[in-house]
């Protein structure tokens, strides 16, 4: 084992032989090539920066070359439009007509004029004072109407109300063969609770001995005892059969109740004291408290009530024909006063026509004599102008010739681009190859110095190894002495080593504090160790940051270059422009605008507020309008084809009120057709919801049903006639459903959507709507979408659609088939 060491150390101290002399050698090559690729680094740079110029200047003398070719292109144009436009105007004004004709017809239309404004005033006040009879006589027909209409409705109302009472009074009797005493009664208004209070149901028994329980007559009798002093005897509040005479002798109505309850005990037997709220004193103790409630005087308030409306509705109908009256009177005073102002007005225009044909037939005649002295003299300031802008053209010529040439020059002059480009490409080419050189060399001297290292580290291995070997060989021949020389000497070592477990204890103590001293410097040196470590990131952060700003300064050099041309550039566009408009170079610029050599330049809002006043001054002059003459003429035939369109529209105005007639005429008929179908409806549904009672629809306008209102009237079982608006929210949605559902048997739609119909209905109401929705689905040919939150309605329909949300934010929508469900669970 040995000499196999000592042989592989020998080779490996034969290949270090030479291994510094070849890494110093990589290292030079590397600084070379290092300094090779920094110097091809800054050949691309500046051909980089020169193409880039190069590029600026070229792209700058083209747009001034072909700037230029474009302005001698316009002005070669303008030249030859500005020759044209002088021949013409050369010939207009050599042409020139005479204008003392046209001032003649413009003195003669401004006498005509004169005539026609005259009857255009009288004219004029004669429709004025019309107007006013007419407004003065509509407004009085209006109110007439107003009053008339309020008179309608106010007997449409006492009606109703009458109808209601009649229909409550004689409804629930119609089935009856023995009418009741009460309708045989008739009681002062304001009695009718004490009536009721005194006789109760004994009001309703019939007259007729046939019935079970009926009023015989019997003899009358003298009043055992009077009535008590202060109480008022019912029978002269009262006309009724002679059967009841023994009864109301025997009724007294008190003052007030605490009247009645002080004289209650005085009663003799079969005597009752009544007050007119309806309280009740027996002579046998019964009291019956006012507000008890007690069909008989309702009744009889409803009959009073109905007699009263008898005479407001005979007064209300009076009042109703002389409203009607005054109607027709004021109707035919405003007739005659429209007539009267359609003819003032026929006046007013017939002379207002007559006045704008005397005023345009000045104006034409002004219009012309203008025209030809405007035409004249105009021709005649266009010749000079254009003879002037002729010279200016031939200038401007030879300036944009010149240009163009210099221009030419000038592209002629600029260095060739492919030769800069082909030098840029071999720029960038010598510095990747130098590069790569770059990164093989430094690849080499890495791999170089990791063998160095190697072979050190095996070297170092191979001594450790070898005098492990030779120490093991020496130590065997004297381990056998040596362990009998120990066996003695652990002997006398124990009886020595009696003591030493206190020196160890005292060692390790000391070595405590010795480990705890390098501890402390194990830390300190690592704090140093991340010091340095965070400094080294630093330092590296900042390189490349360096390396970063250096690269944004040479972007910004040729960016700021490239801004130096444009600004080149557009100080020349400046410099041409100020050539082109003032014919100086710029440094003369401040001279024509008044500035001496030194003096503060104006600001920029200053200057722009002057050259915008210069613009208006010069807009201001006008403009040479060419066309003036050709541009009368199609006036001219414009105003003619207006007047022509304005009489056809007349016609189509006279043709579309008729047809507004005739439509206006059909509409009132078929309105009135399909209100009576409506309200029969109305009438049959209303029955069908309430399970009883009556209902109609009423027009509020007679006269004109197409601007007429609609007015609900409904009486539900147990209730008088009255307006929708009066009804409790639950008989209102019915009554609604009814009219609805009324429209849609008049006129059915292929789609009813209901939505929330039946939200305020109880559950025999909605239970009435479902039956009814239904006989109306297989009734007519329509397809019902109820939306609805009731649980009787939705067990009612065919088919229910609803919205799931199996996941949150996901939601699906879901149906079910009720009746196909019904037969699955019957399969079931």
């Amino acid at each position: 084992a040995c000499g196999r060491l000592a042989d592989e150390a020998q080779r490996l101290k034969d290949g270090q032989a030479g291994e510094s002399e070849a890494v110093a050698a990589l290292d030079a090559a590397i600084a070379a090539l290092e300094i090779e690729l920094t110097a091809a680094d800054t050949a691309v740079t500046d051909r980089t920066d020169a193409l880039t110029a190069a590029e600026a200047e070229r792209r700058a003398r083209e747009t001034r070359r072909d700037g230029a070719r474009q302005q001698l292109a316009a002005l070669e144009r303008r030249k030859v439009e500005s020759l044209q436009q002088r021949d013409r105007l050369a010939a207009a004004v050599a042409g020139a007509a005479d204008l003392e004709e046209a001032r003649r017809k413009v003195a003669g239309a401004e006498a005509d004029l004169a005539v026609a404004t005259t009857a255009v005033e009288a004219a004029d006040t004669g429709r004025r004072q019309a107007e006013q009879a007419a407004q003065a006589a509509a407004t009085d027909h209006d109110r007439a109407r107003a009053k008339a209409s309020e008179a309608a409705n106010l007997v449409l109302r006492l009606e109703a109300e009458a109808t209601g009472l009649r229909s409550a009074l004689a409804g629930s009797r119609d089935q009856d063969l023995f009418p009741p005493l009460i309708d045989a009664v008739t009681v002062e208004p304001g009695f009718e609770a004490a009536f009721a209070a005194a006789l109760g149901d004994d009001a309703e028994a019939p007259l007729d001995e046939a019935a079970a329980r009926h009023w015989r007559a019997v003899p009358a009798d003298e009043v055992s005892k009077p009535l008590p002093d202060g109480v008022e005897p019912l029978t002269g509040r009262v006309a009724a059969p002679p059967v009841l005479a023994r009864r109301l002798a025997h009724i007294g109505v008190a003052s007030d109740g605490a009247a009645a309850a002080r004289l209650a005990d005085h009663l003799a037997p079969g005597q009752e004291l009544v007050t007119r709220d309806g309280s009740l004193w027996r002579w046998d103790g019964l009291t019956v408290a006012s507000g008890s409630p007690n069909a008989a005087a309702v009744r009889l308030k409803q009959r009073n009530r109905l007699n009263d409306l008898d005479g407001e509705i005979a007064e209300a109908g009076k009042v109703r024909v002389s409203a009607d009256e005054a109607v027709s009177a004021a109707g035919g005073v405003a007739d005659h006063a429209r007539r009267q102002v359609d003819a003032t007005r026929t006046a007013d225009r017939q002379a207002r026509q007559a006045e704008q044909a005397a005023g345009r037939a000045v104006a034409e005649a002004r219009d012309r004599l203008a025209e030809g002295e405007r035409r004249l003299v105009a021709q005649q300031s266009n010749l000079a102008a254009v003879n002037q802008q002729l010279e200016q053209v031939e200038a401007d010529i030879n300036a944009a010739k010149d240009a163009v040439a210099a221009a030419d020059r000038a592209m002629g002059e600029l260095p060739a681009g492919e030769s800069l480009r082909t030098a840029l490409a071999e720029a960038r080419a010598l510095a990747s190859d130098k590069r790569a050189g770059l990164a093989d060399r430094r690849g080499a001297r890495d791999r170089q110095r990791q063998e160095m290292q190697n072979r050190a580290a095996r070297l170092s291995a191979i001594d450790r190894e070898a005098e492990s070997w030779r120490a093991r060989a020496a130590g065997t021949t004297t381990r056998l002495a040596e362990l009998n020389r120990r066996r003695s000497d652990t002997a006398a070592a124990l009886a020595a080593l009696a003591n030493r477990p206190v020196e160890i204890a005292g060692e390790r103590d000391r070595l405590g504090e010795q480990i705890g001293a390098a501890e402390r410097e194990r830390a300190a040196a690592s704090d140093e160790l991340a010091l340095a470590t965070t400094r080294q990131a630093e330092a590296a952060r900042r390189l490349k940051a360096v390396e970063a700003d250096l690269n944004g300064a040479r972007e910004g050099r040729v960016r700021a270059e490239a801004d130096v041309t444009a600004a080149k550039t557009l100080l020349d566009g400046v410099a041409e422009r100020i050539a082109e408009r003032l014919e100086c170079p710029p440094d003369r610029a401040a001279q024509i605008a008044g500035l001496a050599p030194g003096d503060e330049l104006p600001s920029r809002e200053h200057a722009e507020a002057g050259l915008q006043r210069l613009f208006r001054e010069r807009e201001s002059l006008g403009t040479v309008n060419l066309r003036a003459e050709a541009e009368a003429e199609e006036l001219d035939q414009r105003i003619a084809a207006l007047i022509a369109e304005r009489e056809d529209l007349i016609g189509a105005i006279n043709r579309l009120r008729h047809g507004i007639a005739s439509l206006n005429r059909e509409a009132r008929e078929r309105l009135l057709a399909s209100f009576e179908t409506v309200d029969r409806h109305f009438q049959e549904l209303f029955v069908r919801l309430f399970g009883g009672g009556k209902a109609s629809l009423r027009l509020t306008e007679v006269e004109d049903p197409l601007a007429a209102g609609l007015d609900i009237f409904a009486s539900p079982p147990g209730k008088r006639l009255q307006h929708l608006s009066l009804l409790s929210g639950g008989e209102q949605a019915l009554t609604a459903i009814a009219l609805l559902f009324a429209v849609f048997l008049t006129n059915p739609a292929p789609i009813c959507v209901l939505d929330e119909v039946d939200a305020p209905l109880d559950d025999a109401n909605v239970d009435r709507f479902c039956t009814l929705l239904e006989e109306l689905a297989g009734r007519a040919d329509t397809r019902f979408l109820v939306i609805t939150h009731h649980r009787m309605t939705m067990a009612r329909v065919d088919r229910l659609f609803g919205v799931t949300m199996p996941e949150r934010g996901v939601s699906r929508l879901v149906s079910v088939d009720l009746q196909q469900a019904a037969i699955l669970r019957e399969a079931g």
